[in-house]
């Protein structure tokens, strides 16, 4: 299936431009509120899947521009760095023996079709999988981390390069997490709606030009290890969000570099999620 939020309300999607309202169809059981479908994602996904098997209600129209973040208020945003070998030999970095891990601030999250104001410096994009968490866990084991996952979604994980990497200890949640530097979306889905799980098409255009083309097949850790090695020191919370990590084709290690301008716009694909735009201006 796949959740979305709408102008606030949480839907699931039936086609490209139609929606059940969440709250509507449940009489009040689930909320509008998207985030709120977290607290109990398995009764939540149980009945999604009966209403979707019984076919009984009509879906209504929308507009894709009114998507928002599928997730809007994660209690906890882990991000993780170099978990493509690719990414992380452009990058000058040899794999570590840990994810490199930090944080975007959850005021940095937006939906489909935002436009973010460039702040000053050079920024920079990076598609990646995102994460859903549906289930709390703490310490989880490979076998069960796909349990705790409520579903996948596509993100930027933009970055102004000069705040990232300014100093002797570099900032890089500060430099990621200016306002609408989490773009998230089109939706949240399932993943038993997915080819394969553990191996999808994932990339990005900037303005029409392919930047990043890989296959979340070639995470250094895959989203199972990711949940093990975080779980490991946090316990993983209902509605956290988890960004997995780049591919190569990032823009500071391009000859010349080549950063967002005024303008671009950035589209991001991941196989059987969609395709997340994200736009830019100049500040105001």
């Amino acid at each position: 299936m796949k959740i979305a939020n709408l102008a606030g309300r949480a839907v699931l999607v039936q086609s490209e431009n139609g929606a059940i309202d969440i709250a509507d169809a449940s009489d009040g059981r689930f909320g509008p509120d998207p985030q709120h479908l977290f607290e109990d994602w398995a009764a939540f996904a149980e009945w999604a899947a009966a209403l979707e098997r019984a076919d009984a209600v009509g879906s209504v129209s929308f507009d894709a521009a009114e998507l928002a973040a599928p997730v809007p208020r994660p209690r906890q945003v882990f991000a993780i760095g170099l978990n493509y070998a690719e990414h992380a030999a452009e990058a000058g970095y040899p794999p570590d023996s840990m994810p490199v891990t930090f944080t975007k601030f959850p005021s940095s999250i937006v939906g489909q079709g935002a436009v973010v104001e460039l702040p000053e410096g050079n920024v920079d994009w990076e598609v990646e999988l995102v994460v859903v968490i549906g289930r709390e866990g703490h310490k989880l084991d490979r076998d069960s981390a796909w349990d705790h996952v409520a579903g996948l979604t596509i993100g930027q994980d933009l970055s102004e390069r000069i705040t990232q990497l300014q100093g002797a200890a570099p900032q890089f949640s500060l430099g990621k997490s200016f306002p609408g530097f989490g773009p998230t979306g089109p939706w949240l889905v399932t993943t038993d709606e997915l080819p394969d799980r553990d191996d999808l098409a994932i990339s990005c255009l900037l303005s029409g030009e392919q930047m990043q083309a890989s296959r979340t097949s070639m995470m250094l850790y895959d989203v199972p290890e990711l949940l093990v090695r975080l779980s490991a020191v946090c316990p993983l919370l209902p509605g956290d969000i988890i960004f997995s990590g780049t591919p190569s084709g990032i823009g500071n290690r391009r000859t010349p570099p080549r950063f967002i301008g005024p303008d671009d716009v950035l589209v991001s694909e991941i196989e059987g999620i969609g395709t997340l735009t994200t736009r830019f201006a100049a500040a105001g």
